[in-house]
């Protein structure tokens, strides 16, 4: 008997913490990392977030000195029932691949989604329907 009370203490003190744990601060923040290396091998890499009540944007972007290199962003918000997020990734040679996904809370009990990926090749793949809450 004594074992499972341990446990739901432990999660117990986990979901208080969690409920008082202050929400993250809103603002900006980034850093660019470069590394030089033996034989002029290196990159620079950098990444940037930007936090919004209800929203937030991630860049990122590595830069070999090789010429190889890759930039994403992946954004989201939510609010007043709407959820929509997204990423997109490209590479140096100018292929890209995308997403977008959508959640509407319709009010009655129902959600409306909608989702999309587009891959490297140009290939679009969707799905969007009404899912209900059990």
């Amino acid at each position: 008997m004594r074992k499972s009370i341990f446990p739901a203490a432990g999660l117990t003190a986990a979901a208080l913490f969690i409920a008082i744990a202050p929400a993250a601060e809103a603002g900006q923040h980034g850093r660019t990392v470069r590394v030089q290396g033996s034989h002029g091998g290196g990159y620079v890499h950098d990444r940037h977030v930007s936090r919004q009540p209800g929203a937030v944007s991630v860049s990122r972007g590595t830069q070999t000195n090789a010429g190889y290199g890759v930039a994403s962003q992946r954004s989201a918000s939510w609010g007043g029932g709407v959820y929509s997020g997204g990423a997109s990734r490209t590479l140096n040679n100018g292929a890209s691949t995308n997403r977008a996904t959508s959640i509407v809370n319709n009010g009655d009990g129902s959600y409306s989604y909608s989702a999309s990926r587009t891959g490297y090749n140009g290939d679009t793949r969707s799905v969007s329907g009404v899912a209900s809450r059990p």
